[in-house]
C-alpha cells in the first residue's frame, strides 16, 4: 500500500452541501463525531438530528444520526452484535480533524476528515456531487498515521439514514433489488420494509433490534446473483433512494433500523468486499492507504423513476467520453440462434453481404474464429490466433468484404481466462494466474489470470495490439463466461483481498487499451449480463443484456435493462429468422429498439419481404436513435414481471416520448387469459400531442385509443409487439 497525507481545511459553519436538487446535513455530537443528519432531496423541515436516547445494555448515549463511515478493525468489533455495518466501535469515536470543499466543473466535492485517536487510523469520506442532479458518489480512504500495523475487516463506502424520508414512516417504505441469473437477467423485486424487517418495540425489549435485510456479491460475476444496486421507495411522499456499488467483483448492500429513535433511524450501508462476506482483509502498515469502492447514489421525491433518471444523468456523467454514445451504430453478430461459434469463411461472407443490405454499421465474428474445425475451443483458448481451417485465405479476407460493404469489422474475445490445453498456460509464469492452498486454480476448464501481473497484462496487449493494431478491428466484444471466488491467496494475502486487487488491475488494464485505441468500441459480456456493474459500465461503451435465445423470453431483460445500464449501451438481441412470421420477426425487432441493435440472424437465407421488414425497423431505429443518447426510461406498466403477457417500456426523450409494448402469448406466460388490448396510463402532455406507431407488424391492425386513463393499445394477435411515438412533430424525429 502506498504513503499519503492529509491537509484538511473549512470550518465546521460550512459542513455540508444544499442545491436545487440535494440536501447533505452532517453535524458533530458532543464527542465531536461528526453525525450525517439528513441526505436526500432538499427538505422543508430543518434536517438536524434526530433525537432521543438510545435504549438497550445501560448505555445512555445521545442519538445523532449516523456517522459518517462504518470500520470494523481487528481487535475492536461492533457496539452491538449482529452482522450490520452501521454500529461499529470505531466508527462512532472517530472525531472530526477537516474537512474541504471543491468544485470541478458540474461536480462539487465535500470531504470530511475523521481521526481514530486510540489507533491513529484517518478516514476521508468524500461526496462527490453531481450539481443540481440529486446524485452523487460517495468513497472512503483509509490511511494509518498510529505507528503500528491495523487490519480492516470492513468499510462501508456509503453510510446513509432516514430511508423514509423527511417526517416519512418505515410502513410506507418499499425495498427493490434485482435477481440476476443466466437468460433471465434483471428480474426485479418490491417487498414492504416492514415485512422483510418488521416493528419490534425496542422499548418492551429493553435491546436494539440485530436484523437488516443484506444482498452480497461474490466471486468474479458481480451480477452473478443480484444486480450490485438497489433501492429504496416511500409509497405514500415519493421520497426514493436507489444505489449501486460500482465495483466488478465482490460486493455487499444492507438496510436496517440503527440505534437512533423514530423514522430517521433506518439505514443503508453499500461495501465492497468484506472479511465475513468475502474473505477479505485489508492491512495498512503506518502510512499505508486503502480506498473503498465507490457507491453511487440518486435521491429524488418524485418515486422510483424521479431516482432513476437522476440516476442516468449520474452515470452519463461518469461515463467515459466516446463517439459510440452518440452514434449508436446497428451491430451485427453472428453468433446468438445463428452461427452459435462455428464461423467459416463460407458462412461470413453471404451474411456480411446481407446485413450491410439490411442496414448494419459493424459486423462482429463472434466466437470460434480462433478453433482449428473439429477442435474443443473451450479449454483451448488464450493464444487468440485465427483459425486456418475456418480461413483457408486468412481471416482478412473476410474482415476485408466487411469494410469493403461500408462496415466496422469486430471480433469476440474471452481475454481474462486461459484454456486448461492451451499452450499460453504453460507459456506465462505460474504467478500470472489465481492459485489457492499453492495450487492454479481451474474452472470449468479455464484458468484466470491474475492481472495484477505483468507477464498477463503484456499477453493481453499483445493480444489486443495483434487483432486492433494488425488485423484492423475497430470492435471487441469482450465475454467472459466463469465465476471464481474467493478470489487468489498469492504472496501470503487474503484470498478476498487478492480479488480486489485484480479487479482493479482489470479495470486499469481497460483504461490502458482506451488509451491507446481512443476509437475502439468495446461490447462488455459475462454469459449475457452477469457482469453488470458500473466499474466496467462506466469505462464501457456497450453492455449484453442476455444470452436469451428465445424471442419471447427476451422483452422483460430488454424492458428492465435501463434501471441498471445507460438506454444507449443496452446490447439487445433481435435475431430474425427466415420462415418467421412478420408479427415474430417485428416482435424481435422492437425488442431492440430503445437500446442498442444487436442484430443476428440468417439473414442471407430470408426471403426478400422478410428482409425488409428487419431493414424498416432498422430505418426507424436509425431516426430515433440519437434521442436514446438524451433519454430517461419510464415504464408506463410498472417494471416488468418475468410472467407478464404485457410488457412496456418508455423512453422520455429531447421532443418526444418513445414507448414499446410487447403482447406474449400465453403458452410462454402461463396465462390461460387473452385479451387484444392493454391500457397504458399515460399523460398526454398536451391536448395536440401526436401518437403514432413508428413501427409494427402491421401498422394497420395496430390499434390506438386516447382515454381518460391513458393511452389504449391494441395488438390482434400474440405475439405482436408495437413502437410508438408521444409528442413531437408528427413523422418522426429527423
Amino acid at each position: 500500500m502506498s504513503q499519503a497525507s492529509s491537509d484538511p481545511g473549512g470550518t465546521t459553519a460550512d459542513l455540508g452541501w444544499r442545491d436545487g436538487a440535494l440536501q447533505l446535513s452532517v453535524e458533530l455530537d458532543s464527542a465531536g463525531v461528526p453525525m450525517l443528519t439528513y441526505l436526500g432531496p432538499p427538505s422543508s423541515a430543518p434536517a438536524g438530528p434526530a433525537t432521543g436516547h438510545a435504549v438497550g445494555h445501560g448505555d445512555d448515549e445521545s442519538v445523532t444520526g449516523l456517522p459518517l463511515v462504518d470500520v470494523v478493525l481487528a481487535g475492536t468489533g461492533s457496539k452491538w452484535s449482529g452482522r450490520r455495518y452501521c454500529e461499529s466501535v470505531v466508527g462512532h469515536r472517530m472525531v472530526y480533524a477537516g474537512h474541504r470543499h471543491r468544485d470541478a466543473g458540474a461536480w462539487h466535492e465535500l470531504s470530511v476528515v475523521l481521526v481514530d485517536e486510540e489507533t491513529g487510523l484517518e478516514a476521508t469520506v468524500s461526496y462527490e456531487i453531481l450539481g443540481d442532479v440529486g446524485a452523487l458518489r460517495a468513497r472512503v480512504g483509509l490511511a494509518n498515521k498510529g505507528s503500528r500495523l491495523l487490519t480492516v475487516h470492513s468499510v462501508s463506502s456509503l453510510l446513509v439514514g432516514g430511508l423514509a424520508g423527511p417526517d416519512g414512516e418505515l410502513a410506507d417504505v418499499d425495498l427493490l433489488w434485482a435477481e440476476n441469473d443466466w437468460l433471465s437477467e434483471g428480474r426485479w423485486q418490491r417487498r414492504p420494509f416492514r415485512d422483510a424487517l418488521p416493528y419490534l418495540d425496542r422499548a418492551a425489549h429493553q435491546s436494539r433490534s440485530r436484523a437488516r435485510f443484506a444482498l452480497t456479491g461474490a466471486g468474479t460475476w458481480s451480477s452473478g446473483t443480484y444486480l450490485p444496486m438497489g433501492a429504496v421507495v416511500n409509497r405514500h411522499s415519493g421520497y426514493a433512494l436507489a444505489w449501486q456499488v460500482e465495483h466488478n467483483g465482490p460486493w455487499h448492500w444492507q438496510v436496517g433500523e440503527h440505534t437512533g429513535k423514530g423514522t430517521g433511524a433506518s439505514y443503508l450501508s453499500a461495501l465492497g468486499p468484506t472479511s465475513v462476506e468475502h474473505q477479505w482483509s485489508g492491512r495498512l502498515a503506518p502510512g499505508d492507504v486503502f480506498e473503498t469502492v465507490p457507491v453511487g447514489a440518486a435521491f429524488s421525491a418524485g418515486g422510483l423513476e424521479g431516482a432513476v433518471a437522476a440516476l442516468t444523468a449520474y452515470r452519463r456523467a461518469i461515463s467515459r467520453p466516446h463517439p459510440d454514445h452518440e452514434r449508436l451504430p446497428v451491430i451485427f453478430n453472428d453468433y446468438m440462434n445463428t452461427l452459435m461459434g462455428e464461423p467459416t469463411t463460407e458462412a461470413l461472407l453471404p451474411l456480411v453481404d446481407a446485413a450491410a443490405e439490411v442496414g448494419a454499421e459493424y459486423f462482429c465474428i463472434d466466437a470460434g474464429w480462433y478453433a482449428e474445425r473439429g477442435e474443443l475451443w473451450w479449454d483451448g483458448v488464450g493464444s487468440w490466433s485465427p483459425s486456418h481451417s475456418r480461413f483457408p485465405n486468412g481471416i482478412t479476407e473476410v474482415l476485408d468484404r466487411i469494410r469493403s460493404r461500408g462496415m466496422v469489422p469486430g471480433l469476440w474475445l474471452e481475454p481474462e481466462v486461459v484454456g486448461v490445453r492451451s499452450p499460453i498456460a504453460r507459456q506465462l509464469p505460474p504467478e500470472a494466474f489465481f492459485t489457492r492452498d499453492g495450487e492454479r486454480v481451474v474452472e470449468t476448464g479455464r484458468h484466470q489470470l491474475d492481472m495484477t501481473h505483468p507477464a498477463a497484462r503484456a499477453h493481453l496487449d499483445g493480444v489486443v495490439d495483434f487483432v486492433v493494431g494488425t488485423l484492423g478491428v475497430g470492435y471487441l466484444k469482450l465475454d467472459y463466461n466463469i465465476d471464481i471466488a474467493p478470489g487468489t491467496d498469492r504472496d501470503g494475502l487474503h484470498a478476498g483481498a487478492g480479488m480486489l486487487e485484480h479487479n482493479r488491475a482489470v479495470l486499469a488494464w481497460l483504461d490502458g487499451v482506451l488509451q491507446r485505441y481512443p476509437g475502439l468500441t468495446l461490447e462488455h459480456c459475462s454469459s449475457g449480463g452477469l457482469r453488470t456493474d458500473w466499474a466496467f459500465l462506466s469505462r464501457l461503451q456497450v453492455q449484453s443484456t442476455s444470452d436469451q435465445q428465445n424471442p419471447l423470453l427476451y422483452p422483460p431483460v430488454a424492458a428492465a435493462a435501463p434501471l441498471a445500464m445507460l438506454p444507449e449501451q443496452a446490447g439487445v438481441w433481435a435475431y430474425p429468422q427466415p420462415g418467421w412470421s412478420r408479427d415474430l420477426i417485428g416482435f424481435t425487432m422492437c425488442s431492440a429498439m430503445l437500446g442498442r441493435v444487436h442484430l443476428s440472424g440468417h439473414l442471407d437465407a430470408m426471403a426478400p419481404d422478410e428482409r425488409r421488414t428487419v431493414a424498416e425497423a432498422l430505418d426507424v431505429y436509425k431516426r430515433l436513435r440519437t434521442d436514446l443518447a438524451e433519454s430517461v426510461p419510464f415504464w408506463p406498466m410498472g417494471l416488468p414481471r418475468w410472467e407478464d403477457t404485457w410488457v412496456s417500456l418508455g423512453m422520455r426523450g429531447p421532443v418526444s416520448s418513445y414507448v414499446l409494448v410487447w403482447r406474449r402469448a400465453g403458452d410462454v406466460t402461463g396465462s390461460s387469459v387473452e385479451v387484444d388490448s392493454v391500457t397504458l396510463p399515460l399523460a398526454l402532455p398536451s391536448a395536440r400531442s401526436t401518437v403514432e406507431v413508428l413501427y409494427a407488424s402491421s401498422v394497420e391492425e395496430t390499434g390506438l385509443r386516447t382515454m381518460d386513463a391513458g393511452l389504449q393499445v391494441t395488438l390482434p394477435r400474440a405475439p405482436m409487439a408495437c413502437l410508438l411515438r408521444v409528442g413531437g412533430p408528427r413523422g418522426g424525429p429527423a
